[in-house]
């Protein structure tokens, strides 16, 4: 059995992500990064020449894991209608019973700099647009989509006031529409 043996770059990127969480997003220092990482701050400078390119990584790497779980999900799922659809929204519920907390390098992207949402907009946009082709209705993958994002946006913000119940009946709900039922 073979070690993957894991980069300095990778080091750096998962101690930004920590940084970021345990002291939020405004304060994500390069210091305090290079310190959790246990590289020199010329080592973290090596692979990321300021703190905008690392938290731009962050938000493509984000993304990419994003987009790979959503796409072997709705490779499981392809003989059912609306793959695309169902496959999001497991993939968010899964997020939701892991209780994993906002992804914490947006939030530093954005905090730095809102030019980092271009891609995160483009991303959305093009998922979006998968969505409806995939639905046998646009309108059901318009509202899971809206809905969700929604779902999203307000834990990432933490303004989620909704009980655990009352989420898992909406996700329920949409759920139900997306698979073209009757609710």
């Amino acid at each position: 059995m073979t070690k993957t043996r894991v980069t300095a770059r990778q080091k750096i990127l998962a101690a930004a992500e920590e940084v970021a969480r345990d002291v939020g997003p405004g304060h994500l220092s390069l210091d305090a990064v290079a310190q959790r990482a246990g590289v020199s701050k010329g080592g973290l400078l090596y692979h990321f020449p300021n703190k905008a390119r690392l938290l731009e990584v962050l938000v493509e790497q984000h993304l990419s894991r994003f987009d790979a779980e959503l796409e072997e999900r709705e490779r499981a799922l392809k003989d059912k209608p609306g793959s695309l659809i169902v496959a999001y929204l497991e993939l968010f519920a899964a997020e939701l019973r892991q209780c994993l907390p906002p992804p914490s390098g947006v939030l530093a992207a954005m905090a730095e700099n809102p030019e980092f949402l271009v891609p995160i907009r483009r991303f959305n946009r093009d998922l979006l647009d998968r969505m409806k082709a995939s639905a046998r209705n646009e309108n059901v993958a318009l509202v899971v989509y809206l809905a969700l994002e929604g779902i999203r946006s307000l834990r990432l913000f933490d303004l989620d006031i909704m009980t655990d119940e009352e989420r898992d009946t909406a996700m329920k709900a949409l759920g139900t529409l997306a698979l073209g039922v009757q609710a």
